[in-house]
């Protein structure tokens, strides 16, 4: 198997973290521009949040959710690819991480259901653990 094969995952997880990053902005411009907020009321801190309906700010809460575990994602799938141990169980560990990372993104940008989020969030933790308990042994 091709070591640079990891990078397919590692790269979607970036590419969903721009997605929902522009995703917030979109959501985020069109409240502003629509409630009439003015730019000096948004300029004291928490205002936003504060002010701001779920479908505001749950894409915010994502993405920085989206800066928490899978930080220690990229770390792993870099340690993977210079140990030179990428094999086919982290590639499929990696890719259910990223696809439930994916589901999980699109529930709390969405209709937010917080325990149906939360299973999604668990079952990319075990794979995220899964490759952080075999790639230390």
């Amino acid at each position: 198997m091709s070591q640079s094969a990891i990078f397919a995952p590692f790269f979607a997880m970036i590419f969903l973290t721009l997605i929902v990053w522009v995703y917030m902005y979109v959501r985020r411009i069109g409240f502003i521009t629509s409630s009439g907020v003015s730019g000096a009321d948004l300029a004291k801190p928490g205002e936003l949040a504060r002010i701001a309906p779920a479908a505001v700010s749950n894409p915010s809460d994502n993405l920085k959710n989206l800066f928490e575990l899978p930080v220690l994602f990229y770390a792993l799938v870099l340690f993977l690819f210079v140990t030179g141990q990428v094999d086919r169980a982290y590639l499929i560990a990696a890719w259910i991480f990223v696809a439930f990372r994916v589901l999980h993104s699109a529930v709390h940008c969405t209709f937010n259901l917080v325990m149906l989020r939360f299973y999604l969030y668990a079952i990319a933790s075990l794979a995220l653990w899964f490759i952080a308990r075999s790639a230390m042994n």
